[in-house]
C-alpha cells in the first residue's frame, strides 16, 4: 500500500501562493508604466526637440536633461526607496510609488519649457524610485526559491514588453495629439495599477531593516548631477578642456569619491560597498551598467537617425524598434533554460558579445542602408539583452539573503540607471562634438549669434535651414553626412564598452554549476507577509 505524500512544505502563506501569478502580472503592469514612459519618449525627442507649437524647442543637451533627470533622481534614490519599502512595507511604498509618478506624469505633460519639463521628469523619477525596487522584493516573497528565476524571467519580459508597446503607442499618440500626450497617457495605467494593487497583493517587510542615510542619499544624487552636468556641458560647447567642464566633472568624482568612504565607514549606509567584496555579485552588478551604458547611448542617437535622416515619422520608428522588444519578450522568459544547460557565464558572455557586434553594425549604417538591415540588427541586440539581463537578475537576487531583496533590486536598478544615464551623457557628447566639428565648417555663412546654436545637433541644424528657406537647402546635406559620421564615432565607443562588459562577465560569472539537492526545511522565517490570508 502506497503512504500518501507528504505535505509540501511553503514559506510563501497557501492563499497567497494560489494567486501568485496574478500578483506576478500586477507588478509587471507597475513595472511597464516605468519603463514604458522613457520608451515612449524615446520616439518623441524629436518631437519635442522641434520649436513651439509642435514642441518645446529644446536643445539636444536639454533633452538629455530631460532624460537624466529622471534617471539620476531614479537612481540616486533607489537604495533608499528599497530600504523604506524593507522597513514601511513594499506594497505601502509601491502606492506611493505610483501615485506620484502618476502626478509628475500628468505635469510633464503640461510643461511649458524644457526646464519645466526637466523639473517634471525629476517628480517623475522619485515616484519611479519606490516603483522599481518594491516589485522585485514582493515577487521574491510571493514565490517559492525553486519558481524564483521563472518568475524574474517572466518579470524582466515586461521590460520587453514595454519597449514593444512604447514607442509604438508613442508613435500613435504624435500623430494625433500634441507630444504631452505621451506622459499624459501614464495617468490612467496608474489609476488600474493602483486599484489592482490595492485588491490582489500581499504587503511584505523585512522585519531587521536597515537604517536610513540620508547624507549618503545627498553625496550619491549631488556626485551623479555634477559628473553628468559635467560630461554634458563638454559635448555641448565641443570642448572638454574648457575649465568650467574639468571642475566640474572633477568636482562630481571627488563627492562620489567622499560618498564611498562615507559608506565604508558608516554603521548605515545606503549601499553596503561590502557586497561588493563577492566577485560574482560585482561582475553581475558591473555587466548590467556598462550594457544600459552602450544601449541607452545607441537608443538616444538611433532616433534621429531614423527621423531626421531617414525621414519617418514617430510612428514608423516606433514600429522599427518592434523586433528589439519582441526579441527580448521572447527569449528573456526562456534565457534560464540556456543558463540551466550552458551556466551563466557562457550565456551572458554570448549575449554580450551579440550586443557589441550590434552595437559596432551602427557604425555601417549610411542614409541608404536598407531598413531590413536595421531591423536585423535591433532583433539581435534585443536577443543579446534578453539573454544578459536575466541570468544577471538571478545571480544578483539570489547573492543576498531573502529578507534583503528590496537591496538586491535597489542596488540591480541603481546600476542600470546610473550605465544609462552616463551612457546617454557620455555617448550622447561624443554625437554632440562629433556633429559639431563635422558640421561646423558649412555653417560660415550663418550670423555668428546663429553658428553655435546650429551647430549642436541636426536638429538644430535642419532647423535653421528651414528659416533659411531654399537658401537653407544647402545644409540638409552637409548635416546628414555630419550626423552619420557623428553616429558612426559614437557607435564605436558603445562597441569599446560592451566589449569591456564582455571581458568582466567572462572573467567572474561562474560556469556551468553541478546540480545540488537543496531543502529549506529547519530555515528561519524572517519575512513577514503582513497581509496574508489566514
Amino acid at each position: 500500500m502506497t503512504s500518501p505524500a507528504a505535505p509540501v512544505e511553503r514559506r510563501v502563506p497557501e492563499a497567497i501562493h494560489r494567486r501568485r501569478w496574478a500578483i506576478l502580472g500586477v507588478l509587471m503592469l507597475s513595472l511597464l508604466i516605468v519603463v514604458l514612459d522613457n520608451s515612449i519618449l524615446n520616439v518623441a525627442i524629436k518631437t519635442i526637440s522641434t520649436p513651439a507649437p509642435t514642441g518645446l524647442g529644446a536643445t539636444q543637451s536639454e533633452l538629455e536633461w530631460a532624460i537624466n533627470s529622471y534617471t539620476l533622481v531614479f537612481a540616486g534614490l533607489l537604495f533608499t526607496a528599497g530600504l523604506l519599502g524593507d522597513r514601511l512595507g513594499r506594497k505601502k511604498t509601491l502606492l506611493a510609488g505610483l501615485l506620484v509618478f502618476g502626478v509628475g506624469s500628468a505635469l510633464a505633460a503640461e510643461s511649458g519649457s524644457p526646464v519645466q519639463l526637466i523639473a517634471f521628469r525629476a517628480v517623475m523619477g522619485l515616484g519611479a524610485a519606490f516603483v522599481m525596487p518594491a516589485t522585485l522584493a514582493i515577487l521574491m516573497n510571493v514565490f517559492e526559491r525553486e519558481e524564483q528565476p521563472k518568475a524574474i524571467g517572466i518579470w524582466a519580459g515586461s521590460v520587453g514588453l514595454a519597449i514593444a508597446i512604447g514607442p509604438i503607442t508613442g508613435g500613435v499618440l504624435l500623430d494625433h495629439f500634441w507630444w504631452g500626450s505621451v506622459f499624459l497617457i501614464n495617468v490612467p495605467i496608474v489609476v488600474i495599477a493602483l486599484g489592482l494593487m490595492l485588491w490582489l497583493v500581499p504587503d511584505s517587510r523585512d522585519p531587521n531593516p536597515g537604517h536610513v542615510d540620508p547624507v549618503g542619499v545627498v553625496l550619491s544624487v549631488v556626485g551623479l548631477v555634477l559628473l553628468v552636468y559635467g560630461i554634458i556641458k563638454g559635448g555641448q560647447l565641443a570642448d572638454f578642456t574648457d575649465l568650467t567642464v574639468l571642475a566640474t566633472i572633477a568636482a562630481g568624482v571627488a563627492v562620489l569619491v567622499f560618498f564611498v568612504v562615507y559608506e565604508k565607514r558608516s554603521d548605515h549606509p545606503s549601499i553596503d560597498v561590502t557586497y561588493f567584496k563577492n566577485k560574482v555579485f560585482s561582475a553581475a552588478i558591473t555587466a548590467i551598467a556598462l550594457v544600459f551604458f552602450a544601449l541607452m547611448g545607441v537608443t538616444f542617437f538611433s532616433v534621429f537617425y531614423t527621423q531626421s535622416v531617414r525621414g519617418y515619422t514617430p510612428l514608423q520608428t516606433g514600429l522599427l524598434m518592434l523586433p528589439l522588444a519582441a526579441a527580448q519578450m521572447i527569449f528573456a522568459p526562456r534565457a534560464r533554460l540556456l543558463v540551466d544547460r550552458f551556466g551563466n557565464k557562457a550565456t551572458t558572455t554570448a549575449g554580450m558579445v551579440l550586443v557589441a557586434a550590434m552595437l559596432a553594425a551602427f557604425a555601417t549604417l549610411e542614409a541608404d542602408t536598407p531598413i531590413w538591415f536595421l531591423e536585423v540588427m535591433f532583433f539581435l541586440m534585443g536577443t543579446g539583452m534578453a539573454h544578459i539581463m536575466t541570468p544577471t537578475s538571478v545571480v544578483i537576487m539570489q547573492a543576498l539573503p531573502r529578507e534583503k531583496a528590496g537591496s538586491a533590486s535597489a542596488l540591480s536598478n541603481t546600476f542600470r540607471q546610473v550605465g544609462g544615464a552616463l551612457g546617454i551623457a557620455v555617448l550622447g557628447s561624443v554625437l554632440s562634438t562629433a556633429y559639431r566639428n563635422g558640421i561646423q565648417d558649412k555653417l560660415g555663412p550663418l550670423p555668428a549669434d546663429v553658428r553655435h546654436t546650429a551647430g549642436e545637433s541636426i536638429e538644430a541644424t535642419l532647423g535653421v535651414a528651414a528659416k533659411l528657406g531654399p537658401n537653407g537647402k544647402a545644409l540638409v546635406g552637409p548635416a546628414n553626412d555630419a550626423f552619420l559620421h557623428a553616429m558612426h564615432t559614437t557607435a564605436l565607443w558603445g562597441t569599446g564598452v560592451a566589449l569591456l562588459g564582455t571581458l568582466v562577465v567572462a572573467l567572474y560569472l561562474p560556469g556551468k554549476q553541478q546540480p545540488a539537492h537543496r531543502t529549506e526545511q529547519g530555515e528561519t522565517e524572517e519575512t513577514e507577509l503582513v497581509s496574508a490570508e489566514k
